[in-house]
């Protein structure tokens, strides 16, 4: 599997999109809905194919499914990174590589975009919500598809007192070296190359 992209959650898109926006130095692009659970996102695209998203629940609209993915029914406090999301090319044959006994696989869309992506039954990731959700794209993968914005992911700190069984539990699904698992309290930090020099999004 290889990562897809990072997740900033906020009580509000607008609180989320301004903490992303503050901590790199770079604007966001627009984003869309996402009918099924009720949320809406703006995009940010990184190099090597990467992306990064903005995304919070959309005020007045009815989530089709309950609970929301990334368990933001729960969310609360200020905005932060807090989901990562990796891809798998078939994921029905490597579901059983993951620590996941309550996942379920749901079809997802967004305009011309179609996924697979496994949601927890409860809406909460293993580990806290510190292992990542997993997709496969149906076709067009958005990653390589948005503006330049000269800005490289060079690290993903994962932090969790349980780090030895997070970091087993990824090293069978992923080879990546710039994914660090320490142990420490729950939360992630991301550093970045961007033309402003080196920034962190936490």
């Amino acid at each position: 599997m290889r990562l897809d992209h990072l997740a900033v959650l906020g009580t509000t898109l607008e609180e989320a999109a301004e903490h992303v926006e503050a901590s790199l130095g770079v604007a966001l692009g627009p984003g869309g809905q996402h009918a099924k659970y009720g949320t809406h996102n703006r995009l940010m695209g990184l190099e090597g194919g990467l992306y990064l998203e903005a995304i919070a629940i959309e005020p007045g609209v009815a989530p089709q499914e309950h609970p929301r993915w990334m368990d933001l029914d729960r969310f609360s406090g200020p905005a932060r990174l807090a989901n990562w999301i990796i891809r798998s090319d078939d994921l029905e044959d490597e579901l059983a590589l993951l620590p996941m006994p309550s996942q379920r696989i749901v079809q997802l869309e967004r305009g011309d975009l179609r996924w697979k992506m496994t949601v927890p039954k409860d809406g909460i990731l293993p580990f806290g919500g510190m292992f990542p959700s997993v997709l496969q794209w149906m076709g067009r993968m958005p990653g390589g598809s948005f503006a330049p914005t000269g800005c490289t992911l060079r690290r993903l700190t994962i932090r969790h007192p349980q780090a030895d069984d997070l970091r087993a539990d990824l090293g069978r699904v992923l080879p990546d070296d710039r994914i660090a698992v320490e142990t420490g309290p729950v939360g992630m930090v991301a550093d970045f190359d961007t033309p402003s020099g080196r920034r962190v999004l936490e």
